[in-house]
């Protein structure tokens, strides 16, 4: 049988865990690895609804917007533009040969704050 709360807690603990090195390794200028943080803190905060919200075992899946759909986390539009918007983060800290251009130190700011506002929002609905 599976232990939920233990799931849940799990990939919560991991999410405020890698929030707290994202932005750490943003203020130390190592930008494309904090923002992979970021999304693997979204990612792993949306796995713990996911187990919550559908008693299970989180899937292996990375994206942000799918995890929310399935993981039964209704979003508003901008949520999930934010959502989709940070995917790319993921996929730029896994794949050397999709590198983009590093965000500005102002596109940085911007999407550490829009992050920031769904990470808490995601933690305050359990």
């Amino acid at each position: 049988m599976i232990d939920i709360g233990k799931q849940s807690a799990y990939w919560r603990k991991g999410a405020d865990e890698d929030w707290e090195a994202g932005k750490e390794l943003i203020q130390n200028g190592r930008i494309r690895q904090g923002l992979f943080f970021i999304h693997l803190s979204l990612e792993k905060i949306l796995k713990a609804h996911f187990c919550v919200n559908r008693r299970d075992v989180a899937p292996k899946s990375h994206n942000l917007v799918r995890l929310a759909e399935i993981g039964g986390v209704s979003l508003n539009e901008t949520q999930r533009d934010i959502l989709a918007d940070i995917n790319a983060f993921n996929i730029e800290g896994r794949y050397p040969d999709s590198y983009a251009v590093l965000p500005s130190k102002d596109e940085v700011a911007l999407a550490m704050t829009r992050a920031e506002e769904i990470f808490l929002w995601l933690k305050n609905q359990f």
